[in-house]
């Protein structure tokens, strides 16, 4: 079909239009499209229209402009290839005014890169031309529904300790676990996909449940699929089903996990290892959620799947490398989160030594009993760890002090003998990972000095049980001068605090 010709207009059914929000409320949502081909503008107010949402239209890219000065839209829907304004230009404006309304821009011949550059310029997402009712109604329905579940947010303040509350342990007061958290608890009610990026042992799936436990499909599945598990040809089958005889061993038709998520969550552990054959097949489920199983010549089931993606590798890598694509990293990274490494973060391991001792006591102990505690120098040797293997090795480590151990015992540094590596031989003696000696001198100077600084005051007030004037007494510094370099460093005395 030609960009110039009419929308294909089949009947809607209810089994492809999983995401339309409430009838209801369709008529709040105010959409503005913007292309300067009459017969679009036509079949999209009949269409959008037609399903209760409204919609206005403009032929010519100087009007749309005009327009968004004057009025405010929810969702616009821009063609990229105009004359005289092009849709960047109205899609850089809208950003400027209106950081709230989601901009869709359509695109010409399905060309990815031209996707992919909308995506990096601010749009929320982007329709391939040509395009049916269909696709467009999904792809609205999800943007309409994802601005109702924003409006909807508590915000992060009112909800302190929520994550604790609800059984999953992330914690932590450190300067960048308070940013990933409160991302989290901001995206969770929406239907946004997620990308989480940080070292293995992070924590990534403990993020990926909690977002959607948050979500407005906690009561439908959370599947998880670790892309680099399972070869190319069992991963395609895992994830998308297939038909009786497709192989060697199908003797049955297979729903897929993708169907098993259906209005659930779906979680795609270490994304840079799946095959790209894959990938190219996932970027259609993901832009009009149809997909279809190995071995068949039709399309099998229509899904309504929230994502959430991750990976221990950096992904922009993985892009000049040619293992992800772009079109699908960038779909999938509507809202990045960062999970710091362990070693980032040494204040948060006090908090996160004392609920992994309570946790384990509870799992392996007779209720009643007084758990252990770790003496001043194993603490203070743990700080100084560098934690390789991240949360996932300290909490091994505290499953088997705790297990080894008497109650109210008093849990002496040489039990850290378990640890793959002893502190006192750890990378830069505590001071993290050797410098790269080729860097200028000052700059050198300054990143170990900020080391330095960091370490020793984690240690310290660690020392003190967060004193902060015992801490600065055994310093020799002033009060005034520890809490200044604790805030510059991001450290919190409560994360101390005995």
């Amino acid at each position: 079909m030609d960009e110039s010709t009419d929308i294909q207009e089949p009947t809607v059914s209810e089994d492809a239009e999983r995401v339309l929000v409430a009838p209801e409320d369709r008529a709040a949502i105010r959409i503005l499209v913007v292309d300067d081909e009459p017969s679009i503008l036509e079949s999209c107010e009949t269409v959008l229209g037609g399903e209760g949402y409204g919609c206005q239209v403009e032929r010519r890219g100087e009007e749309a402009l005009r327009r968004l000065k004057s009025e405010t839209y929810d969702i616009v829907l821009i063609d990229q290839n105009m004359p005289q304004v092009h849709g960047l230009d109205i899609l850089a404006e809208l950003r400027k005014r209106n950081q709230d309304c989601l901009a869709i821009v359509m695109t010409g011949h399905a060309t990815t890169e031209d996707g992919v550059r909308a995506i990096q310029a601010g749009a929320w997402d982007y329709l391939p031309k040509p395009f049916t009712a269909t696709q467009l109604l999904v792809l609205i329905g999800r943007a309409a529904f994802t601005l109702m579940r924003a409006q909807k947010i508590v915000q992060p303040s009112q909800r302190e300790g929520v994550l604790v509350e609800r059984g999953i342990p992330i914690l932590g007061v450190s300067a960048g676990m308070r940013d990933a958290v409160a991302k989290a608890l901001k995206v969770a009610p929406t239907d946004a996909s997620v990308f989480i990026t940080g070292e293995s042992g992070t924590g990534k799936e403990l993020f990926a449940q909690y977002i959607h436990r948050e979500s407005r499909r906690s009561r439908k599945p959370f599947v998880a699929v670790n892309c680099a598990a399972l070869p190319g040809e069992l991963l395609e089958s895992e994830m998308f089903g297939h038909k009786r005889g497709a192989f060697t061993g199908a003797i049955r038709d297979k729903a897929g996990l993708l169907e098993v998520a259906d209005h659930g969550s779906f979680f795609l552990d270490e994304l840079a290892e799946m095959p790209l054959a894959i990938q190219a097949k996932l970027l259609r489920v993901l832009q009009d959620g149809v997909l279809r199983r190995v071995g068949s010549e039709k399309d099998d089931a229509v899904v309504d799947v929230r994502f959430v993606s991750a990976t221990n590798r950096d992904p922009e890598e993985a892009l000049k490398e040619g293992v992800l694509r772009n079109d699908l990293y960038y779909r999938l990274r509507v809202v990045p989160i960062h999970l710091p490494s362990l070693r980032e973060r040494p204040e948060d391991i006090p908090v996160l030594i004392r609920h992994f001792v309570d946790h384990f006591w509870r799992r392996h102990q007779l209720p009643g009993e007084e758990p252990p505690r770790l003496a001043g120098e194993t603490l203070e040797a743990m700080i100084h760890y560098q934690w390789p293997g991240n949360v996932r090795e300290l909490q091994n480590v505290i499953e088997n002090l705790v297990v080894l151990s008497d109650p109210e015992e008093e849990i002496p540094a040489e039990r850290l003998s378990i640890l793959d590596q002893p502190p006192e031989m750890s990378a830069g003696n505590g001071l993290g990972p050797a410098l790269d000696l080729r860097m200028p001198f000052h700059d050198a100077k300054q990143i170990l000095v900020d080391r330095f600084e960091r370490e020793y005051l984690a240690h310290l007030v660690s020392r003190t049980g967060g004193n902060m004037s015992e801490s600065a007494r055994q310093a020799g510094i002033d009060r005034t001068t520890l809490y200044r370099l604790m805030d510059k460093h991001k450290l919190a005395r409560e994360a101390f605090a005995s």
